[in-house]
């Protein structure tokens, strides 16, 4: 395999855990349970999953009453689409 099918493979498989641990933690915050920590969230979205990270608040309706979510994830995003534009042009 090489870089570029690595690199797709990673990104499907980080946004599929963060869209999924989204809707874990909806379910936790339902029944009052042990939560998934903010931070924990937000990391999953800057290592690649910010598109499943968005798809999951909408979809589960969930942190999407926070402003740090509904700013932050998809300025995260904006900066990732940044970063790559950056690498493919100058490296």
């Amino acid at each position: 395999m090489n870089l570029t099918t690595i690199l797709i493979i990673y990104l499907i498989i980080i946004n599929m855990a963060a869209f999924f641990i989204f809707g874990v933690d909806k379910r936790r915050a339902i029944k009052n349970r042990w939560r998934i920590a903010e931070s924990t969230l937000f990391l999953l979205a800057l290592i690649g999953g910010s598109i499943g990270a968005e798809a999951g608040m909408y979809v589960f309706h969930h942190k999407t009453r926070h402003l740090r979510f509904v700013i932050g994830i998809p300025l995260i995003f904006i900066l990732q689409i940044v970063i790559v534009f950056f690498i493919r042009k100058y490296i």
